[in-house]
């Protein structure tokens, strides 16, 4: 595939790689030089940051259950709030080394 630079320094990217990467209208692209080859990356952050507030937690739940889900409980979370799942009689402290 080829672009070719316009009177302006402007180029129009070929719609297949348009189409495959998802870039429309308003894609921030991140232009790097690497040697003597240019390189296009698509900013991710931008997507992370539109993206952001955009979904609601269920009613009850915070985002400190949902990083405690993914994590695990993190060392200063109280033992009440955290459901730890053991084998009956078996210590905290088992299977620890």
């Amino acid at each position: 595939m080829e672009a070719t630079v316009a009177e302006r320094g402007q180029i129009t990217l070929p719609k297949a790689v348009r189409d495959a990467l998802g870039l429309t209208k308003g894609t921030v692209l991140k232009v790097e030089l690497s040697g003597g080859t240019i390189v296009l990356r698509k900013d991710v952050s931008d997507a992370i940051s539109r993206a952001r507030g955009r979904f609601k937690l269920p009613p009850g739940v915070s985002s400190d259950d949902i990083m405690r889900e993914l994590r695990g409980r993190a060392p200063d979370d109280p033992l009440e709030s955290y459901e730890v799942l053991r084998e009956p009689g078996e210590s905290p402290q088992a299977g620890r080394k």
